[in-house]
């Protein structure tokens, strides 16, 4: 079977997580894909888990980075080679459920969409030293349930929300007619990606189903368990800020709106907490500016968290 989708899997010191993600994708009940598996020069088990599957299954194709170039890179590196009309991405440590490419791929199908969104689900650490998934989390709810075929950005501002790369399966049409690309040597890299597609897309579906489950690691080495650092919050903050950047640009302002909205939700309590006891006063400073300018582009905090995030003023 010729395959229709292609997955790109970055991988950077992951060995004790990119087995499963693989074994994710031989267990995909439409069986017509392929992978690109790009190993960011890693210096564990990396590059020969990923030689080793390339090696037994044709469908996977390895590709290495002689020096670290970071994912944003390496995500651009598979898009070069995508020879498919389909494409979706799947970092090395998290794991696609089984009927994921079937629904995604079948519903751009029936639809014609320029790309197909799916519900995540977080896997956690378990008290026997393995991974649990969890439930679906309400602002996940809300940009995948219910089903909506071919809508758009202003018809479901909510969809702005689900901003990872790895959720969605998109037509490469739409990554040429616009150029699109993941910014080189930036961390949260997917989140202005995601709006420029929300923007640019003149239909997408969503679908309730969860696709993917995002491995929060054990060890605490993922970006996301790291925005106590200085340099991490200015890349969170700038990613959030460059998204709504986009849609403002493209004159979405409900979605403007909607991400505002659940960035002060979901985001900002947690980094207040940290901004409060944090060491380094240049933390509480940008965070305080950022939380000043959401306000600005129409926010509304609950009373008790605005009072924190005054603290930071």
């Amino acid at each position: 079977m010729q395959p229709v989708v292609t997955i790109i899997v970055p991988g950077f010191e992951v060995a004790p997580y990119a087995h499963e993600a693989l074994e994710s994708l031989r267990a995909q009940t439409l069986t017509g894909w392929s992978a690109i598996l790009v190993d960011d020069a890693s210096t564990d088990g990396t590059g020969e888990i990923f030689a080793a599957a390339a090696e037994a299954d044709p469908r996977f194709r390895l590709v290495r980075h002689r020096t670290r170039q970071g994912l944003a890179v390496a995500r651009n590196t598979g898009l070069d080679l995508v020879r498919t009309p389909l494409v979706g991405f799947l970092d090395a440590d998290d794991v696609l459920t089984p009927g994921a490419l079937e629904r995604l791929v079948g519903v751009l199908d029936d639809t014609g969409s320029d790309f197909a969104v799916g519900a995540y689900v977080r896997l956690r650490p378990d008290a026997d030293g393995g991974y649990a998934a969890g439930e679906v989390q309400p602002w996940v709810a809300a940009a995948t349930d219910p089903e909506r075929r071919r809508t758009t950005i202003d018809e479901h501002p909510e969809a702005s929300g689900n901003i990872v790369a790895w959720s969605k399966v998109s037509r490469m049409d739409l990554w040429r007619r616009t150029g699109l690309r993941f910014p080189a040597g930036r961390l949260y890299e997917d989140q202005v990606v995601a709006q420029q597609m929300y923007a640019a897309a003149r239909g997408f579906d969503v679908v309730p189903d969860v696709v993917v489950q995002w491995r929060v690691r054990a060890d605490g080495t993922s970006i996301t368990q790291t925005k106590d650092a200085l340099p991490v919050l200015r890349e969170y903050l700038a990613a959030m800020a460059g998204g709504i950047g986009v849609l403002e640009a493209a004159g979405h302002r409900a979605a403007v709106r909607a991400r505002v909205r659940l960035i002060q939700q979901m985001d900002l309590p947690s980094l207040v907490e940290i901004a409060q006891t944090h060491p380094d006063v240049t933390y509480r400073r940008e965070l305080g500016a950022f939380v000043r300018d959401l306000a600005g582009r129409g926010g509304d905090l609950p009373p008790s968290d605005a009072a924190a995030a005054a603290s930071l003023w």
